[in-house]
């Protein structure tokens, strides 16, 4: 006998899939890479290297290298390979600028639409902040940090949202290692501001929300830059 679902479902009818492709596992592995350091800035990818580290042949890795050129992770030099970009100070005020564009619509669409599951899954991810923030960990409270982030898109509903904030925050967490040795956040005051953020949504105060998006953004930027010229 069939089942409700398999009397329903019609002949060719495309179907969720359950486990990732090679390419995409490796794409994930190799951006992870990236953000933490493994691979740096201005790091040329040998091919022959990577696939034996990974255990998969050329084809899955080239597939996943040329998702990260797509996204702006790599860059491709004519007769030379792939690189991972160099963020400079221009490229840091740009991710911050979009940044705020897609959080800000992300803040808009939850205030309008999804501000209970909003609430319930960002003060848990606020709460794992004010963990790592008590260990003392700053690799453990910037990983809280990009959590909060990146929830704060996807309970927005726009899988485009997501799919922006991916590399952005990505892009984000490159800088944040390239600096480790001169960064130093206000390690009360970050957590603070994500409070500050759920409060608001939990609200419902959109002016308030996007305001204090603004600032915490304006906020990380200037540190940044600091950073940077230090």
């Amino acid at each position: 006998m069939l089942g409700t679902d398999e009397q329903n479902q019609q002949p060719g009818e495309l179907e969720p899939v359950q486990r990732k492709s090679t390419a995409a596992i490796v794409a994930d592995q190799l951006r992870a890479a990236i953000m933490y350091g493994s691979l740096p800035p201005g790091s040329q990818l040998g091919e022959a290297e990577l696939a034996a580290r990974l255990g998969v042949s050329r084809g899955p890795l080239r597939e996943a290298m040329q998702r990260l050129v797509a996204e702006g992770l790599l860059r491709s030099e004519p007769h030379r390979g792939l690189f991972v970009m160099d963020l400079d100070t221009a490229d840091v005020q740009d991710i911050y600028l979009a940044r705020l564009a897609v959080e800000r619509a992300a803040c808009e669409q939850i205030v309008r639409h999804h501000r209970v599951e909003a609430v319930a899954e960002l003060t848990a991810a606020q709460s794992r902040m004010v963990a790592a923030a008590g260990k003392g960990d700053p690799i453990e409270l910037a990983d809280a940090d990009q959590e909060f982030h990146e929830t704060l898109v996807r309970v927005s509903g726009s899988a485009r949202l997501q799919r922006m904030a991916q590399t952005l925050l990505v892009e984000k967490r490159m800088c944040l290692t390239a600096l480790q040795d001169k960064y130093h956040a206000d390690v009360q005051a970050l957590v603070d501001e994500h409070k500050g953020l759920v409060d608001a949504i939990e609200a419902g105060d959109e002016e308030l929300l996007l305001a204090r998006l603004q600032a915490h953004m304006t906020d990380a930027l200037e540190r940044l830059n600091g950073s940077m010229a230090g």
